[in-house]
C-alpha cells in the first residue's frame, strides 16, 4: 500500500448508522429520473392507438343494433389489449431499470474504518470516498489527501482539459457551492467528473439534488430522446397505412349505405376494413425484438446499453479491438529474464528451486520494485508471483515516492528506502521510455531496439528495467533528472483465449474486418495477429500515424489491420478515419481515455471486468467477460434478430391483404360481411404472438456470417421486401378469396360462407409464418427447424377452431356457422395450394439471386 493510501485507510468515515439515518434524512444520491411510464400512462397511450379506438367504435355500433354480446366481447378485447400491453410494456421497462442497475456506478467508501463499494445512490453527505483513476465522482466532495489528482470536469465546464486537485485537509466542512468548477488546484471534486489520474481522499460535501450537476440535472429530464431509426421507419410506415385504411375505409361505408341503405352495417364493414388495413403490430414487434433482442446478447455476455446498437450490428464491416485481455486471456506470465547477451533464461513454469543465475535475481527484484505494491496490472502480478516462487522481493523495503504515469513516457518509477536505509529508484516499461530515462545514446539505442524486435517476434511482449542507487536523501521532483541505468530486459507471454483464431476466421467470412489496436511493440503485435489469423503483414506505430494528415490516415487505414504502440487518444484518430473511409465500425475499449473513440464508434463496445465507468457509459455494448469470442456471438445474434424482424415484418404486410381483401370483396359484391370486427380481433390475437414471439425465436439462417453486412443506410421496410410482402399476400388473396367466390356461387348460407372465409384464413396465416421462416430454405428444412413456439401457437390455434366449430353456442355467437367435413377439407386444401404456391416462388427467388 502507497504511503498517501495508508494514511487515507487510517480515517475511520461514518457508522453505517450515521450513513443510513443520513439517507433517510436526505434521500438517494441520485439525479432526477427521466419520467417513468406507469400503468396508467401506458394505459393512456394504448387507449389513443387506432386500434382501440377502431374496436370501441364497434363495440357501440353492436349495442345500437342490440347486439349486446358481441358489444361486450368487444370491450373485453378492448381491455384485453391495454392489459397485453402495460405487460408488454412493464417487462420492458423493468428490463430499463435493471440494465440501469447493472450499469449504474459503484463507489468505495470508507465506513466503519474499513473500505466499502456501495451503489452510488446510497453514498450521503460525509462520506469518506476513495477515489482512484479511472473512477467518477459520485458526489460533490472535498479533497482532503491525494497524489497527483487530476480531475475531467468537462461535463460541467466544456472543457477538455484536466483540472489539477490540490488536498486540503482543512477544507471537508466546505459547501459544495463556495468553489465553481474549472481553474487549477481547488479542494473541490464534483459529481459526475472523472478521476483521470492520481487518488485520494474525499469527504462527500453535497449529494443529489444539492451537487452541482443535480442543479441542472431537471434540464436532463426536459429533453425528449431522438428515436431509433427504426422507430422513425416503422411509425410513418404505420401512419400512411392508417391514411390509406381509414380513407378506403370510409369511401366503404359510403358505398355501402348509399347502395343498400344499411349505415350501421356499413359502419361495421368500414371498421372491419379498417381493422384489417391498420398493421398496429409493427411498434409491438419493434419493442419486443429489441427487448428480446438485449436480453439475448446478455445471455452472450454482452449487455446492452442503446438498444439502436443491436440493428447495427449486422451492418458492422470493422472490429477494432484491444490485444490484451480481449483477444489473450490477460494472464501473464514471466517468459524470458535477459541482462546481457550472457545472461539470459527462458521461463517455462513455476521457479520452486530459484532463479538459475543470481543477476536474473537483482533483475527481477528490480523489476518488483518498479511494480504498483498492490499489483493490479496482470505484468506486475507476473512478477510479484515469480518472485515469491523464486525466494525474492523487497522484504523490508518502504516506499518513497512514486512518480506519475506519463502517456508520452510510458514507465512506472518508484523510489524506496531499503532495509539499511539506503535508497533505490527502479523503473520498468516501454524500452523506449527507459531508453529516455537512461539517457541512452544512439548506438545503445539501436542495440535494445534490435534484441527487443528480435525477442518479440517469439510474441513476447517485452519491458525493460532500469535502477540507481540514491547517493542523498534528496529525491528529485522529476523522473527524468534520476541518474537511471538500464538493468536488463523482461519478456512476458500472454495466450490467446480458445477460439480466437476460429472468431476471426468467421468474422471474417462475414465480411467483418478485425482490426488489432494495441500499445504492444510493433512485433510482438505481429506475432498475436499471426497467431490470431489478422492480416498483418503491415504494421503502423503510433509514431507513424502522428505523422499523417487525416486524408493520409484515412487513406492507410483501409489498408492497415495492427496498430502497435497507439496511445488511447490516438485510437479516436482510427475510429475517425475508419468513417471517414465510410465503414461502420465497432470498437471496444476500456480505459478513461478511450471513452471518445468509444462514444465516435457506431458501436462502442466497454470491456465490463476491466473497464472504467467512463468507458462503459461511453458504449454502447458491455462485454461481460472481455472476451473477443463474445463479440463476434453478438455479431451473429445482431445479424439474427435483424433478419427475423425482416421476416416478422415481410409477415405482417403480407398477412394483412388478405384480411382487408376478405373484409372489402363481400362489401364491393353487395354480400353480408364476412370478417366482422369481433372476427379480426380474434385474428389479431393469433397474429401478435406470431409475429412478436414465433418468429423472434427463428434460429439464425445457414449463411449469417458468410454474407457480406447490410449497406448502413438500409432501410427496414426495403422495396424488396415490400414486393416479397405483396405478392405472398396477393398469393393469399387468391386462395382466401377463392374459397370465398366457391361457397357463395354454391349458395350456402352467410353464416357457412363466413365459416369458410375464417377457416381459410387461419390456415393462409400459419402458411405465411411457414414461408417467412427463413429467407431460403425449402418447406422440408423449414419443419425441421426447431421452434417451440411455433408448434404452441398452431396447436393453440387448431384446439381454439375446434373448440369453436364443437361448441354450438360458440360459433353461433361469433356468427359462424357449422362446417362439414368436405368444406373444412377444401380450407385446408387451399392452404396447402397456398403453401406449394409460396414455396415456388421461393424457389424461383433463391435460384434468381444465385445466378446473379
Amino acid at each position: 500500500m502507497l504511503e498517501s493510501e495508508a494514511r487515507y485507510s487510517s480515517r475511520r468515515g461514518l457508522t453505517a448508522r450515521e450513513a443510513a439515518q443520513r439517507l433517510r434524512a436526505e434521500g438517494p444520491n441520485a439525479l432526477p429520473e427521466l419520467e417513468r411510464r406507469t400503468a396508467l400512462r401506458i394505459a393512456v397511450e394504448v387507449v389513443r392507438e387506432p386500434m382501440f379506438a377502431l374496436l370501441l367504435g364497434a363495440g357501440v355500433l353492436y349495442l345500437l343494433i342490440g347486439s349486446r354480446g358481441e358489444a361486450l366481447v368487444l370491450f373485453a378485447f378492448a381491455c384485453f389489449s391495454v392489459g397485453i400491453a402495460i405487460v408488454q410494456e412493464g417487462r420492458s421497462e423493468r428490463v430499463l431499470e435493471a440494465l440501469r442497475d447493472l450499469t449504474s456506478p459503484r463507489a468505495l467508501v470508507i465506513r466503519d474504518g474499513e473500505q466499502v463499494r456501495i451503489a452510488g445512490r446510497e453514498v450521503v453527505r460525509g462520506d469518506l470516498l476513495v477515489l482512484a483513476e479511472g473512477d467518477r465522482v459520485p458526489a460533490d466532495a472535498m479533497l482532503i489527501s491525494g497524489d497527483d489528482v487530476q480531475a475531467d470536469e468537462s461535463l460541467l465546464t466544456g472543457e477538455s482539459v484536466p483540472v489539477r486537485k490540490r488536498a486540503s485537509p482543512g477544507s471537508a466542512s466546505l459547501a459544495s457551492g463556495e468553489m465553481a468548477p474549472g481553474g487549477d488546484d481547488p479542494a473541490l471534486v464534483l459529481s459526475g467528473t472523472l478521476i483521470v489520474t492520481g487518488g485520494g481522499l474525499a469527504v462527500a460535501t453535497a449529494t443529489g439534488l444539492r451537487s452541482e450537476i443535480g442543479k441542472i440535472g431537471h434540464a436532463v429530464t426536459r429533453i425528449t430522446p431522438e428515436p431509433a431509426r427504426l422507430q422513425v421507419q416503422t411509425r410513418g410506415f404505420v401512419t400512411g397505412f392508417a391514411i390509406v385504411g381509414l380513407s378506403v375505409s370510409a369511401v366503404a361505408v359510403l358505398l355501402y349505405g348509399l347502395l343498400r341503405g344499411a349505415w350501421l352495417q356499413g359502419l361495421l364493414g368500414g371498421i372491419a376494413l379498417a381493422m384489417s388495413l391498420l398493421p398496429e403490430e409493427f411498434p409491438l414487434v419493434l419493442t419486443i425484438f429489441m427487448v428480446m433482442g438485449a436480453w439475448r446478447l446478455s445471455r452472450s455476455q454482452v449487455l446492452t446499453r442503446r438498444p439502436a446498437a443491436i440493428e447495427t450490428l449486422g451492418a458492422a464491416t470493422v472490429l477494432c479491438t484491444d490485444k490484451t485481455g480481449t483477444l489473450t486471456r490477460n494472464l501473464m506470465s514471466v517468459a524470458w529474464l535477459e541482462r546481457g547477451p550472457q545472461c539470459a533464461a527462458a521461463l517455462d513454469g513455476p521457479r520452486e528451486g530459484g532463479l538459475p543465475d543470481p543477476k536474473l535475481g537483482d533483475l527481477l527484484e528490480t523489476a518488483v520494485l518498479a511494480s504498483r505494491p498492490e499489483a493490479v496490472d496482470p505484468m506486475d502480478r507476473a512478477l510479484v508471483r515469480l518472485a515469491g516462487e523464486s525466494g525474492l522481493g523487497g522484504a523490508g523495503a518502504e516506499l518513497v515516492r512514486g512518480y506519475p504515469w506519463m502517456p508520452e513516457l510510458p514507465a512506472l518509477v518508484q523510489v524506496w528506502r531499503r532495509a539499511d536505509g539506503t535508497l533505490v529508484a527502479a523503473a520498468k516499461g516501454a524500452p523506449e521510455a527507459i531508453a529516455t530515462l537512461c539517457r541512452l545514446d544512439p548506438a545503445a539505442v539501436q542495440a535494445m531496439r534490435a534484441r527487443v524486435e528480435e525477442l518479440a517476434h517469439r510474441g513476447m511482449r517485452m519491458l525493460a528495467v532500469a535502477s540507481a542507487p540514491l547517493a542523498t536523501a534528496t529525491v528529485p521532483e522529476r523522473a527524468l533528472e534520476l541518474p537511471l541505468e538500464p538493468v536488463g530486459l523482461i519478456g512476458f507471454l500472454d495466450p490467446l483465449r480458445q477460439g480466437i483464431p476460429e472468431a476471426v476466421r468467421e468474422c471474417r467470412s462475414a465480411g467483418i474486418r478485425v482490426v488489432m489496436i494495441t500499445g504492444d511493440h510493433p512485433e510482438t503485435a505481429r506475432a498475436i495477429a499471426k497467431q490470431a489469423g489478422i492480416e498483418h503483414e503491415t504494421v503502423m506505430t503510433g509514431a507513424e500515424l502522428a505523422r499523417l494528415d487525416e486524408p493520409s490516415l484515412r487513406e492507410r487505414a483501409t489498408g492497415v489491420s495492427v496498430f502497435a504502440r497507439i496511445t488511447p487518444q490516438q485510437k479516436l484518430r482510427i475510429v475517425s478515419a475508419l468513417k471517414a473511409a465510410g465503414e461502420v465500425v465497432a470498437m471496444t475499449g476500456d480505459g478513461v481515455n478511450d471513452a471518445p473513440a468509444l462514444r465516435s464508434a457506431h458501436i462502442g463496445i466497454a470491456m465490463g471486468q476491466r473497464g472504467t465507468d467512463v468507458a462503459r457509459e461511453a458504449s454502447s455494448l458491455v462485454l461481460l467477460d472481455d472476451d473477443f469470442n463474445s463479440i463476434v456471438r453478438a455479431v451473429r445474434l445482431g445479424r439474427r434478430i435483424y433478419d427475423n424482424l425482416v421476416k416478422a415484418v415481410g409477415y405482417i404486410l403480407a398477412i394483412h391483404l388478405p384480411i382487408a381483401a376478405l373484409a372489402l370483396v363481400p362489401i364491393a359484391m353487395g354480400r353480408p360481411l364476412v370478417l366482422t370486427p369481433m372476427l379480426i380481433a380474434i385474428l389479431e390475437l393469433i397474429i401478435d404472438p406470431a409475429c412478436s414471439v414465433v418468429l423472434e425465436a427463428e434460429r439464425d439462417e445457414q449463411d449469417v456470417m458468410r454474407r457480406p453486412p447490410r449497406a448502413p443506410d438500409a432501410k427496414l421496410l426495403s422495396r424488396p421486401l415490400l414486393v416479397s410482402g405483396f405478392l405472398q399476400g396477393v398469393l393469399a388473396i387468391a386462395a382466401v378469396c377463392g374459397v370465398f367466390l366457391y361457397a357463395t356461387r354454391h349458395g350456402l348460407s352467410a353464416d357457412v360462407v363466413r365459416s369458410m372465409g375464417f377457416v381459410t384464413l387461419v390456415g393462409a396465416n400459419y402458411v405465411l409464418i411457414f414461408a417467412n421462416r427463413s429467407f431460403s430454405a425449402s418447406l422440408l428444412v423449414g419443419l425441421t427447424r426447431p421452434n417451440p413456439w411455433l408448434w404452441i401457437s398452431l396447436a393453440s390455434a387448431a384446439g381454439s377452431l375446434v373448440a369453436v366449430f364443437a361448441i354450438p353456442a360458440l360459433h353461433r355467437f361469433l356468427g359462424l356457422g357449422p362446417l362439414a367435413a368436405p368444406q373444412f377439407l377444401l380450407c385446408a386444401a387451399a392452404a396447402v395450394v397456398l403453401l406449394g404456391a409460396l414455396e415456388g416462388v421461393k424457389a424461383v427467388s433463391v435460384r434468381s439471386a444465385s445466378a446473379l
